[in-house]
């Protein structure tokens, strides 16, 4: 009898714990569907503005690496380049589509990636300066593309230090554009449209560095690379000034390269800072 007695409130105590797993249940399934799907997916918002912001910088490197082909500058190197940013513009696309968004960020990023298909075709020709016309042209209008889904992607919160993670971005489009509009004025492909547009990257990248040095969300990490971003500025704008000869080629081969590297990082530092400030 006395077991039977103690046996009650475990009886009870399990009966209690079934409503309330039953309640949750419930709950979860009236509240999931006022959600969103983008909300509902794993990746987070200030992720996917990441990986399409970096479409933006891809483009520009692709058409650069491609320019080094047709010009003879570290052809090795550039072969690399050119393969491996093909492969990241496949896995970047290939994890941003399997993801749910609203119907015009959806539209948006097929777009973008029509964009980088038709880019990834021309590439696969052997550089001429017929194709290394086509090349840029294609790579501008994926940036183009890219640019217009991360803006849309952004229009879906409603945290304005969002835009850091765009603006630290958008830097490793900067880097490469330069490089890449270098060798086009070095190959007699650029004239003074290219010229300018220089001009305005470069005072736009300063600009940019400037604006992240003064925003309030900061940690040690960004700081650190901000102040890396300032140093391996100093040495790419420098090579940029040089003479497009085959010393300045390489010399802006490499120093984007290192600058691409340190913008990148500054982008995934801002990433990481949002999904902890946003849980």
């Amino acid at each position: 009898m006395q077991d039977q007695n103690n046996a009650f409130p475990s009886v009870i105590a399990l009966r209690a714990h079934t409503r309330r797993a039953t309640v949750q249940a419930l709950a979860a399934a009236l509240l999931a569907p006022a959600l969103p799907a983008w909300a509902q997916a794993p990746v987070s918002l200030a992720t996917a503005i990441n990986r399409t912001a970096r479409f933006r910088a891809q483009s520009q490197r692709t058409a650069k690496a491609y320019g080094q082909l047709y010009l003879n500058v570290d052809v090795v190197r550039a072969r690399e380049v050119l393969a491996q940013t093909r492969r990241q513009v496949l896995a970047g696309f290939a994890d941003i589509d399997g993801r749910t968004w609203p119907v015009e960020v959806a539209r948006l990023l097929a777009e973008a990636r029509i964009s980088a298909d038709k880019l990834d075709a021309l590439v696969a020709q052997e550089p001429t300066e017929e194709h290394v016309r086509s090349v840029s042209s294609q790579a501008d209008r994926m940036l183009s593309d890219a640019d217009v889904a991360v803006t849309a992607l952004e229009r879906l919160s409603q945290v304005p230090t969002l835009r850091l993670v765009n603006i630290a971005g958008r830097q490793r489009m900067l880097s490469q554009r330069l490089a890449k509009n270098y060798g086009l004025d070095a190959a007699g492909l650029g004239g003074p449209g290219v010229r300018e547009q220089m001009k305005g990257d470069a005072q736009e990248f300063q600009s940019n560095l400037a604006q992240l040095d003064k925003a309030p969300l900061s940690t040690p990490g960004i700081r650190a690379a901000i102040e890396q971003g300032q140093a391996q500025w100093v040495f790419f704008e420098a090579a940029l000034k040089r003479k497009p000869d085959a010393r300045g080629l390489g010399e802006v081969a490499t120093t984007s390269e290192r600058l691409l590297e340190v913008s990148d990082q500054l982008t995934s530092l801002y990433e990481a800072a949002l999904k902890d400030l946003l849980g």
